[in-house]
């Protein structure tokens, strides 16, 4: 970030008394137009202890700008119409993310629609330099639940590692492991996503204070992203090591959690002072020129009411067509069929496991069997997103964790062969404390289109709602028994299971009227 000229001077209170005013009542105007999507964001800062830290952004950032108060004194206001063109993107996808209940998004779309309004009403200059602060927000949008599986894989993967070069046997089997002294698992707990989100905040912040230079600033944040995974797996390893050389007596129960956490805090601290011999926060910036004046007199005169009414009538288009979008009736639907095909028949359920898709408008579970083989079938439809019924949802998933009867040990996206044709689909394998085994392929139907892409699917149904067409989907699970010793041909009975109801499974699709 760039100083300002320290002889420019400082622009009259007065001419900050009506700019600051108009922009603080935007900014509440907006958090009220926008409230669910302000309101999700604190619901979730209130419910996980990953995320409690949101609370505290927006006031950091307001004391970041206060202690620039006196060379943001030196900004004169001026409104710039880019300011609006920003806010009427982020506007648009908000639309698109709120089409989808695709939350993060909406939440980050409504943080660049503040900082747009600003840019609109104060102009270019103020916002940059109050850069930092300003971005800052966007660390309020509780992210990174994505981040959960390859995390735990990361965990999982050193671990194991760690363990047979120290010389201790290890059988693995997907997040599930054994040594002689006992069974361990990694589950949500174990990702270290808390410690990697803490770090991520307090380093970018610490990095901001401490530096003068982008490069160290940059570098320091970089480490405040990489330290916290190894240390996060060195955690995991130290936990398993005490507990084995204990005989499971330490490292299982509170002090699980007091051992990680000191741990964690103790890597932290080396990783500030070590960040703290390279400090330049004592060291003057060169001024520089001043960046972002809209040249002319007519930038500096340009009336600042009629773009504080521009910019909430733009940001207020979204929501509303978002209400209207939200009182459409839902289509018809009456009860899906499903007729087996193939030499198909329906059989009486072989196994307990239920897969966990929430919201389904319609569902049809029915089990089938030809020549001794044996498949179940399980198709949820959703007849129009919306927020708790979307066919892509952070909820709808194999086993819940913890499950105490099932356990997923692995889970990937595989090519597969149906009916001559290569087909992607999301392939797990769930073991049953009774003992029985099930290979299971998902994929979703949008459109009579297959696809196990979350996130094109999630944009295909954002965009067709948006535009008032079929914004239905339907997902399509099957599974089959099988033993490690004859998996190829359960995969080859879920191929043919697949082909021969594939034109059944379409047709319901057909049986709702969704113009």
């Amino acid at each position: 970030m760039s100083a300002l000229p320290d002889s420019l001077p400082a622009a009259p209170r007065a001419a900050w008394l009506l700019p600051g005013a108009l922009t603080a009542g935007v900014l509440l105007i907006l958090a009220g137009l926008f409230w669910p999507t302000f309101h999700s964001m604190i619901e979730v800062w209130e419910r996980s202890e990953t995320f409690a830290h949101g609370y505290l952004i927006f006031p950091i950032s307001a004391w970041l700008i206060w202690r620039q108060r006196d060379e943001l004194a030196r900004v004169q206001p001026r409104p710039d119409l880019r300011g609006l063109i920003l806010l009427a993107v982020a506007g648009a996808g908000w639309m698109l993310a709120d089409a989808g209940s695709v939350n993060v998004v909406a939440q980050y779309a409504f943080i660049a629609m503040l900082i747009a309004a600003i840019w609109a009403l104060l102009g270019w200059t103020f916002v940059w330099a109050a850069f930092f602060p300003l971005m800052f927000l966007f660390f309020a949008v509780p992210v990174g639940e994505f981040l959960i599986q390859p995390l735990m894989g990361v965990t999982a993967d050193f671990t194991v590692a760690m363990l047979q070069a120290t010389g201790i046997p290890v059988y693995r089997e997907g997040m599930f492991f054994s040594i002689p002294s006992g069974d361990w698992s990694v589950v949500e707990g174990c990702s270290g996503l808390r410690y990697l989100i803490a770090s991520v905040t307090l380093g970018v912040l610490y990095a901001y204070l401490t530096y003068r230079s982008w490069k160290r600033r940059l570098l320091f944040s970089i480490a405040a992203i990489v330290v916290p995974v190894f240390a996060n797996s060195g955690r995991a390893y130290m936990i398993v090591m005490i507990a084995h050389l204990s005989d499971m007596k330490l490292a299982l129960g509170v002090d699980h959690y007091i051992y990680g956490w000191a741990f964690f805090g103790l890597v932290m601290l080396l990783l500030f002072w070590i960040g703290g011999f390279w400090r330049e926060d004592e060291q003057a910036t060169a001024a520089q020129p001043e960046r972002g004046k809209v040249p002319g007199d007519r930038a500096a005169t340009r009336p600042i009411l009629p773009v504080a009414v521009a910019a909430l009538v733009i940001a207020g288009l979204w929501p509303a067509y978002a209400a209207w979008l939200n009182a459409r009736p839902l289509p018809t639907m009456p009860e899906l069929q499903v007729e087996a095909q193939g030499g198909w028949q329906p059989a009486a359920s072989f196994t307990g496991w239920t897969p966990h898709w929430v919201g389904a408008d319609r569902r049809v579970r029915q089990s089938y069997s030809q020549a001794g083989r044996q498949v179940m079938l399980e198709l949820n439809y959703y007849a129009s997103q919306r927020q708790d019924a979307e066919l892509i949802n952070s909820q709808n998933f194999m086993i819940r964790q913890k499950d105490p009867d099932w356990s997923n040990v692995g889970e990937r996206i595989a090519t597969v062969e149906i009916g001559g044709q290569p087909r992607q689909v999301r392939q797990a394998k769930m073991r049953g404390s009774n003992g029985q085994r099930l290979l299971v392929w998902q994929w979703n139907l949008i459109g009579q289109r297959p696809t196990v892409n979350d996130h094109v699917a999630k944009l295909i149904l954002a965009l067709d709602r948006v535009r008032l067409q079929r914004d239905d989907g339907l997902s399509v699970l099957i599974a089959t028994p099988y033993e490690e010793s004859e998996r190829e041909a359960a995969l080859a009975t879920l191929a043919r299971f697949a082909a021969d109801m594939e034109p059944a499974i379409g047709r319901t699709l057909d049986q709702v009227d969704g113009t």
